[in-house]
Formats: C-alpha cells, sequence, structure tokens
C-alpha cells in the first residue's frame, strides 16, 4: 500500500507552518506508532483516532499503521491533527479514496464515537490556509470563527463518517455562513462621564490621535483609572485586516473569538502581580501575553511600581519595537504587539504628592518608590501627565457645560489618523528617527527644541518623542508644518523624565 497524505498546518508563533501527515500500512505486528516531533496531546491522538474510526463503522486492520508528522523538526502541539490523522489511516488501509484530498487542509479533535470538535488556536492555520487557496474541512462548531474569516470554500463536519462520505463524493459538507458584524462598537465607559479634567481629555486625545503611550502620576481618585478605561473608547473601530490579526492572537491564547467585539479595539489591564510570562507572552509552548492581547488597542498598568521589576524591564524592547520576541532551547517566536501603552502611580507610597499634609514618607522614600520605574522605561514612553487631585465641591455643582461624548472626540481622533496615514502611511508615533529630521519645522524651532533639550537634560530618544508628539499636535490643529507652541506644549509632557535618571 502506497503512502497516504494528508495536510494541516501547525502554529509556531503567529506562523502557521504547513504539515503533512505520513500514514503507511505495513504487514507486521499489529501496532500505532507516531513520530515527528508530536507532544503529548498529539501522542494520545492515538487512542482516539482508533476508537474514532471502529465507532465509525470502520476497521482497524491488524497491520504495522506508522504516522509521520513532517517535516519532524517543527513541535506539533494539541489534538487539531486527529481528523487527519484517521483519514490517512483509513487511507493507508484501503477504507477511503485518497483522490479529493489533494488541496484540502483537516482540522479537528475527534470524539470516541467519531465526532469532530473545535480545538483551541486554529485560526491563524485557517488564515494560512485560506491565503494558500485551499479548502478547509472543519467541525461544525467552528462555524462562527470561520464566518469571521469570509472565506467561501469551506466544509463544516459532525463526524469523522460525514467526513468520509464527503470525500467519496455521497454528501457535501455544510458551508459557512456569513456573520453579521456589529458596526458600531459598544464601549462600557465613555468620556462624557468624566467631570472637569479639561487638559486629561486634552492628553488623552493626543494619545489616541498619534498612538502615543502615556503615563499619569496622581493622588487617589484623581481618575487615572477612569480615564485610561476610556481611552480604548476614543480610537476608531479597527478595519478587518486588523481585527484578523488580533482574532487569531486571541485564538492562540485560548480566548473565544466573538462576532459581536470583532471590530473593537482590545482592553487589557493586568494586575501588579502578573507573572513575565502573563504580561509579556511565555511557556513551554510560547503563548501571547496582555501585551499581545491588546494588540491595536490599549494596555493599563495601574500602579506601576507595584509590578515586579523583571516585568517592567521586560517592557523595554516591546514598547520600543511593538514586538514581542520569546527565546525557547527548540524554538523562537514573535508576536506583534502595537498596543497604546498607558501606565498610572501615585507619587509616593501613601497615595499623595510631596506637599500634601496627608503624604507622610520622608523625600528619600518617595525618591525610592518613584524610582522603581527605571530611566530607559521613562524614556520610552511619550506622553508624561500629572494630575491633581478631585475638587469635591467641583463635583457636587451642577455642570453647565455638556461635556464631549467618546463619539464626539472619536471622530476628530479618526480624522487626525487618516491625515497621518494619508502623508505618511504609519501614525505619527511610529516615524523613524529618519522621518523625523524632514518634518516641516523652521531652522528656528528646531534650534529652540535643542535648546530646550539640553537644558532639560533629555535624551536623543526624547529629542524624537517630542518631536512626534509635536507633529500630533499640529495634526490635531489641521496645521501645514510644527511651530513653537505645538513644541512647547510637547515639551510639557516629558515632566517626569527626571524620576528615573539615577535608576
Amino acid at each position: 500500500m502506497s503512502v497516504a497524505r494528508i495536510y494541516c498546518r501547525t502554529q509556531v508563533g503567529l506562523t502557521a507552518e504547513q504539515v503533512t501527515i505520513e500514514v503507511h500500512a505495513a504487514n507486521g505486528l499489529p501496532s500505532l506508532t507516531l513520530v515527528g516531533l508530536p507532544e503529548a496531546a498529539v501522542k494520545e491522538s492515538k487512542d482516539r483516532v482508533r476508537s474514532a474510526i471502529l465507532n465509525s463503522g470502520f476497521d482497524l486492520p491488524p497491520k504495522r499503521i506508522t504516522i509521520n508528522l513532517a517535516p519532524a523538526d517543527l513541535p506539533k502541539a494539541g489534538s487539531r491533527f486527529d481528523l487527519g490523522i484517521a483519514l490517512g489511516v483509513l487511507v493507508a488501509t484501503g477504507q477511503l479514496t485518497g483522490a479529493r484530498l489533494a488541496e484540502h487542509e483537516f482540522y479537528g479533535e475527534l470524539g470516541l464515537e467519531g465526532q469532530v470538535r473545535m480545538c483551541q488556536g486554529l485560526l491563524p492555520a485557517l488564515v494560512a490556509g485560506a491565503s494558500a487557496g485551499h479548502r478547509l474541512v472543519l467541525p461544525s462548531d467552528m462555524a462562527e470563527q470561520v464566518g469571521l474569516l469570509d472565506y467561501p470554500n469551506v466544509g463544516l463536519a459532525d463526524n469523522l463518517r460525514q467526513v468520509c462520505d464527503y470525500l467519496l463524493g455521497h454528501v457535501e459538507l455544510a458551508a459557512q455562513k456569513p456573520v453579521a458584524l456589529a458596526t458600531e462598537p459598544d464601549y462600557a465607559f465613555d468620556l462624557v462621564d468624566v467631570q472637569g479634567q479639561a487638559q486629561a481629555k486634552r492628553v488623552l486625545e493626543i494619545a489616541a490621535s498619534g498612538h502615543h503611550s502615556l503615563l499619569m502620576v496622581g493622588p487617589p481618585g484623581a481618575g487615572k483609572s477612569m480615564l485610561a478605561q476610556r481611552l480604548v473608547s476614543l480610537l476608531p473601530p479597527l478595519n478587518r485586516d486588523e481585527a484578523l490579526e488580533v482574532a487569531q492572537l486571541q485564538s492562540l491564547a485560548g480566548q473565544r473569538v466573538k462576532a459581536e467585539s470583532f471590530l473593537q479595539r482590545p482592553w487589557q489591564a493586568p494586575h501588579h502581580s502578573s507573572s513575565a510570562a502573563a504580561v509579556i507572552g511565555g511557556g513551554q509552548n510560547p503563548r501571547p501575553g496582555a501585551l499581545s492581547l491588546a494588540h491595536h488597542g490599549v494596555i493599563f498598568f495601574d500602579e506601576m511600581p507595584e509590578f515586579k521589576r523583571d516585568v517592567l524591564e521586560a517592557l523595554r524592547e516591546p514598547l520600543e519595537t511593538k514586538q514581542v520576541n520569546i527565546a525557547r532551547v527548540k524554538q523562537q517566536v514573535s508576536y506583534p504587539c502595537n498596543s497604546l501603552f498607558v501606565g498610572a502611580l501615585n507619587p509616593s507610597p501613601s497615595g499623595f504628592f510631596a506637599d500634601d499634609p496627608r503624604c507622610k514618607e520622608t523625600p528619600e522614600q518617595i525618591l525610592r518608590y518613584q524610582r522603581k520605574l527605571s530611566g530607559p522605561i521613562l524614556d520610552r514612553i511619550d506622553l508624561h501627565l500629572q494630575l491633581a487631585a478631585v475638587d469635591l465641591a467641583d463635583l457636587a455643582r451642577p455642570q453647565n457645560t455638556p461635556q464631549e461624548t467618546s463619539a464626539q472626540v472619536r471622530l476628530r481622533v479618526t480624522q487626525s489618523r487618516e491625515r497621518q496615514l494619508a502623508r505618511q502611511g504609519c501614525l505619527n508615533s511610529q516615524l523613524t528617527a529618519q522621518q523625523c529630521q524632514v518634518l516641516p519645522l523652521a531652522q528656528a524651532e528646531r534650534d529652540f527644541l535643542a535648546t530646550a533639550l539640553t537644558k532639560l537634560g533629555l535624551s536623543a530618544r526624547s529629542f524624537h518623542k517630542v518631536l512626534r508628539v509635536a507633529q500630533t499636535l499640529a495634526d490635531m490643529a489641521d496645521a501645514e508644518q510644527i511651530d513653537r507652541k505645538h513644541l512647547a506644549e510637547a515639551l510639557g509632557y516629558r515632566n517626569l523624565d527626571h524620576l528615573g535618571a539615577t535608576a
């Protein structure tokens, strides 16, 4: 009997590499051997496949059956290979024709009675298979996820017998149905809830317009968390390509991808006790962490000094490159993390500024607390904002001036972003150092900026940060070039660099 070949894919980071399931049945002592670097869950598939074949009305001849998952150097994890292995065994033992196997990819976990069940982390493989133009045969309970792909060449099956009947030409598999997407995201929080805080609202709009990272310092009750929660509602909805990237990362993390929130920007707020693997990503089979799950959305670090030192320092490269690289002995994977970073901290362990009578710490204790954030971390954050305590009398007073809603601000943010993308193909926070050198800025303004940075003792990285923020301010004002008032305001948002000066 010739070798049966079935095709599917395994996961290496966000990349889905093609795997060929080769099955050969020969005379000899009856056995079912699985080779090709399979992990525990894959090795267990032998027992599931054996029971599924017998309970689907087929035989398992007394043959020496060898199953190879090629290429052997790629790690294989999960139960996604069950359906392909079972079909390969049936073809190799002459119970099923292999004439229609080409240009197909098969995915699904098998139940003991032959049911085909959904597996975690399949969406990247489906995207890759669709890009290759292959027909995808999948479990029926993946209909919603498949509908998000907007790819018609899909067959949905309930059990192994149904897939075999399809390959024999006796039946057609159910097709995927289009999924209705919510055109207007539904956000739990709205900017209209925030009373006062005009400067903080402006900084939020700047951060959203240019995709600039933000650090807020203020006492308890100043509104840091409230403002951060509303930042995601100022961002325009995801486009389909962005949404598909986010959905693939959610799929890899074992999260359910929902149609109602498919176009909504993600929001992540890891607890300060979270490990580096939970925040950055990791594990034996590296999975995306909170940074990557917030891709194209917002990630909020509340009480930043309370995070473990290794977690904070691990933020350095992702904040700069928007990419997480995870190295293991057997493999190295990369996940995107183009998330809008927002951090918050109190000015002291007690929560108050040094000039507040309620602050009980000495200047040395306050400085030690603040310097838990190192200079390199502060240097990588675009906007620094100090928030004053909210006056309770102002909250009790009736508001005569109507507050802006998130939708109103989001409209301006969208217009500013469209202006940036039309001009340079990226948002201002993503401008390279070379692009910063050719921004529309008169020589007098360049000299002003250089003098100010020297007096403030800021780094070359801060020079580019200020230029990027100033360009965003110019775009928000629909100005043709950056002027001195834009530079002065951008410089005003570098007022926390001194905290990590000796960290």
